[in-house]
């Protein structure tokens, strides 16, 4: 285990201060020294399409490019610049989030991208752990020009300044290969503990779908609902359009916000604000209390259901609990159930269904900026059990769903605990904090010493 690794036997003070004490036997060398920028250019625009990303470094891109946009098949790609393999890529715009890699495929990236290439010096799987530490990002952003965080650059005249840390090559390769073996055990343990959130999502989702649609009491007699994607319900439950089950049916303000937030008054709710079937005001938006008056269609109610409107959680349910009764809200439907005939929490959960989303999926318009209308929404049919047992279904999932609550905080603590363990480890290892010449693959581990 690496927490078993010895130390150098003497470290010295750095000549770059912010590297801090390295081992004796490394140096430092100025960027211009290990490594120089190339600008080798696309003529055809056939080339694999390469992402630079700090998640990951270097990938193919297939059709999508940086935040989420998408590159058009008619845009071309001539004049991007080459990336090879062992060649480092950088976004000069993201360096300071470790925004650059080591590529281990041979490509092209954004013409506005900086391709730099190893000298003899420096091996270049080495360089990529380095290269992306908090160490090097934090420093690349001391570094970066620029008057906001959007608006920081690296450029590569200054990347070539930088001091490079460098134990002899031969410990360069030792070090990657005890990092590509000991990241790939946390790696496979954060994936099974991803796998676990994911299925926990699965079973939660799985037993609010059956409750709501299905009840609780698995001898009921059942009927056609008459709804294809609902199919049968018990017997004894109605089916009925949401309108016929609402006292209100609204939307919350639209238009711009610019000139209506204030720093202190009426919390005003967000698409954003609704996550996970409820709403989690983050206390960064406001109202005056006169303006919310005027806009008074719009004032929650403990008990209303939010349906996000627009955008990329369009869709999206939240419940209003007493916390939020008297918030206003921006741009989300409200849906405020009749007493006598539904409760909020039901509703909301209906609508977080298998079934429910699918429906709202199913009337939304505008494909690339998806909406959904009130006018559309009031149609949908939703399955009605009697008050009492709307009641007994919402205790019965919100007891099964703080269950998996609890299992999926403590997968993602366990998450959290392997990253930062592996970020530590990265670290320690190519800043010379721990000494890993002498280390070698655990016996009996074919595949490592296969891949060592």
């Amino acid at each position: 285990m690496s927490n078993a690794l010895p130390q150098y036997s003497t470290y010295v003070s750095s000549a770059a201060p912010w590297l801090g004490d390295t081992p004796s036997s490394w140096r430092t060398l100025r960027g211009k020294f290990v490594f120089h920028e190339i600008q080798e250019r696309s003529e055809l625009g056939d080339e694999t399409l390469l992402s630079v990303s700090e998640y990951y470094g270097v990938k193919p891109r297939g059709e999508t490019i940086e935040e989420g946009e998408f590159l058009s098949r008619a845009e071309s790609l001539i004049g991007y610049k080459k990336c090879g393999v062992d060649d480092l890529a950088v976004n000069i715009m993201l360096a300071w989030k470790k925004g650059l890699g080591v590529s281990r495929f041979s490509g092209i990236v954004s013409p506005s991208y900086a391709v730099f290439r190893f000298g003899h010096v420096a091996a270049p799987e080495y360089m990529h752990y380095l290269l992306r530490t908090d160490l090097y990002a934090d420093h690349f952003r001391s570094r970066s020009t620029g008057i906001m965080d959007s608006r920081l650059r690296l450029y590569p005249d200054s990347f070539r300044d930088i001091e490079i840390l460098l134990p002899s090559l031969g410990e360069q390769t030792q070090i990657a290969r005890f990092l590509d073996y000991e990241t790939a055990k946390i790696d496979r343990l954060i994936d099974k503990q991803q796998q676990l959130i994911a299925l926990l999502k699965e079973k939660r989702q799985a037993v609010i779908s059956h409750a709501v649609t299905k009840g609780l009491n698995p001898n009921a007699p059942m009927k056609d609902s008459g709804v294809e994607w609902l199919g049968q319900v018990p017997a004894h439950w109605d089916v009925r359009t949401i309108a016929k089950c609402m006292d209100k049916i609204t939307n919350g303000y639209v238009g711009p916000t610019r000139d209506i937030l204030v720093p202190v008054g009426v919390p005003y709710v967000q698409a954003t604000h609704i996550k996970r079937g409820k709403v989690n005001f983050d206390d960064g938006y406001f109202v005056q209390t006169r303006w919310s008056q005027q806009h008074s269609k719009s004032i929650l109610r403990s008990g209303d259901v939010l349906v996000v409107q627009t955008g990329a959680g369009t869709g999206d349910i939240g419940l209003v609990s007493q916390q939020e009764a008297g918030f206003n809200c921006h741009a989300l439907i409200i849906l405020s159930a009749r007493a006598a005939e539904m409760t909020g929490s039901f509703l909301s959960l209906v609508l977080r269904s298998e079934y429910g989303q699918a429906v709202l999926f199913s009337i939304r318009t505008g494909g690339m900026h998806p909406h959904l209308n009130c006018g559309e929404v009031k149609f949908v049919r939703v399955p009605v059990p009697s008050i009492a047992e709307q009641s007994d279904i919402s205790t019965h999932i919100e007891r099964q769903a703080n269950a998996f609550d609890t299992l999926e905080a403590r997968a993602l603590d366990a998450v959290d605990l392997l990253q930062e363990r592996r970020t530590a480890l990265i670290s320690a290892a190519v800043t010379g904090k721990i000494d890993v010449r002498g280390w070698t693959p655990p016996d009996g581990d074919e595949e490592a010493q296969e891949a060592a």
